[in-house]
């Protein structure tokens, strides 16, 4: 299944909050749905979710409108939406009988995840009683009991400790490989770039980067090198005495004694540089293409002003 989304536009009285937002996620993939606080994410959501309808644009699975009663959407939102009083398997198996599955199957998919999440110890427990990160894992299990088609999570790692964090990152795994439509939301880049080829970003209602992360990446300058060595001053020297004519800088960045970093005056100049270092008679242990971050460029393209 392709899930699109395609020319939306939302307003909330003068204020437009969406502007021609068009993005697109295929089964088996995860799409990081990435921008500031108020950018647009949460709408284009809740407009995917059918909680609001768009002023002009449509949601479509596979070129047609998306169908809500057929198409199964598990959602895990940022604020978490269980019942802290209530008894977890009763809560697990009310909401997932409100998304249409009987009380029978209902059941055996609450027993299924709860063994899934390590929380079946918990079944006849209130929800307050668990910790936060136990409370999130229930949290992904309502979300998944239903067996979505498409599965939409809100910062799902936050305040997560580092098991229930690998045991999190297994089962969106697994989620994907099942051929389940992913829609990622996070400010943790590291995530997203784990779990996501692709991206959009929203910046003020409006996609300003869209496509493969690799491809974006390579849309930047290639023509700073960094090579870890044992040896970097010697190999400064050896560089700047061949190619001084082709080098901006040679340099040591403070706090990474074994590295250097190179900035070509022009990125053609790569293949050369890799040919010098490895003739070279000096210890090299990696060299590399710098590349920026996603956290950079998040943070390029959700600024003020763009």
């Amino acid at each position: 299944m392709e899930l699109t989304v395609k020319g939306l536009f939302k307003s909330f009285g003068e204020k437009e909050v969406l502007r021609d937002v068009n993005l697109s996620a295929a089964s088996g993939s995860a799409l990081g749905l990435l921008g500031r606080n108020g950018a647009g994410k949460t709408t284009t959501i809740r407009i995917i979710m059918g909680v609001f309808y768009p002023d002009k644009g449509e949601v479509l699975a596979d070129g047609k409108p998306l169908d809500r009663k057929r198409v199964r959407i598990g959602y895990m939102p940022e604020e978490r939406g269980l019942y802290p009083k209530k008894i977890i398997s009763e809560q697990l198996v009310y909401l997932t009988m409100l998304r249409g599955m009987n009380s029978a199957d209902a059941r055996k998919a609450c027993d299924k995840w709860l063994d899934r999440m390590g929380m079946t110890e918990y079944k006849n427990k209130k929800l307050e009683t668990l910790s936060k990160g136990n409370q999130q894992k229930i949290q992904l299990a309502a979300t998944l009991m239903c067996e979505p088609d498409i599965v939409i999570l809100d910062e799902p790692f936050s305040g997560l400790d580092p098991v229930n964090a690998m045991l999190l990152k297994d089962v969106i795994k697994e989620m994907i490989d099942s051929g389940a439509v992913v829609l990622f939301s996070s400010h943790q880049m590291n995530y997203v770039e784990e779990f996501c080829s692709n991206i959009s970003i929203l910046n003020s209602g409006k996609i300003v980067a869209d496509g493969r992360i690799a491809d974006i990446k390579r849309s930047y300058p290639r023509d700073v090198i960094e090579i870890s060595t044992q040896e970097p001053q010697k190999l400064s020297a050896h560089i700047i005495k061949t190619m001084g004519d082709r080098i901006l800088t040679a340099e040591q960045p403070e706090k990474e004694g074994n590295i250097l970093r190179i900035k070509m005056k022009s990125e053609q100049s790569k293949g050369e540089l890799l040919s010098l270092v490895s003739a070279a008679d000096t210890d090299i242990d990696s060299f590399r293409v710098c590349e920026p971050s996603l956290n950079d460029i998040f943070v390029q393209y959700t600024e003020a002003g763009i």
